[in-house]
């Protein structure tokens, strides 16, 4: 399944909810190979009440058609493209914020030399974490905890 073919599943999805679609554009992530279809909407409202419940729908919605598109068989290595969709640039401002708190708690555990333990997250946002803080060479991330209270704890492990 191609980026337009992608794109196109976007649009029929969220015109069966009776929302126009204004533009659809293709942003390429960096190094965690994630492609971002950014979706401008008339009443994004919708999609972005009660915590953004609709958008995390469409995109699970969209993960899973795509799945069934590449269908996995026993010994074979395929690799299904990660999607998101971001309606009115809200994930974009999401994941901005949690690079602000990441980036905040890990400048904490330095200064303390110290394990800061961050808010209960998703396991989205939780990865963002992860993803983002995968390169500093004096800090280790894990998550720990279970169910809704699963966090991530930023360990300062000193000077590599």
């Amino acid at each position: 399944m191609d980026k337009n073919q992608i794109q196109n599943l976007i649009k029929e999805l969220i015109e069966k909810t009776t929302i126009p679609v204004n533009e659809i554009s293709v942003l390429e992530e960096g190094g965690d190979k994630i492609t971002c279809f950014s979706v401008e909407v008339s009443h994004p409202h919708y999609f972005l009440n009660h915590n953004a419940e609709g958008l995390s729908a469409l995109n699970h919605l969209v993960r899973r058609i795509i799945e069934t598109k590449y269908p996995a068989r026993e010994g074979e290595n395929v690799v299904v493209p990660s999607v998101l969709v971001d309606i009115n640039g809200f994930q974009k401002k999401r994941i901005e914020n949690i690079h602000a708190i990441a980036h905040m708690m890990a400048e904490r555990a330095r200064y303390f030399k110290s394990s800061i333990e961050v808010d209960p997250m998703s396991a989205f946002e939780r990865r963002i974490v992860h993803e983002f803080l995968a390169d500093a060479t004096d800090l280790k991330t894990e998550s720990t905890g279970e169910g809704r209270s699963r966090r991530v704890v930023i360990k300062y492990i000193g000077t590599i």
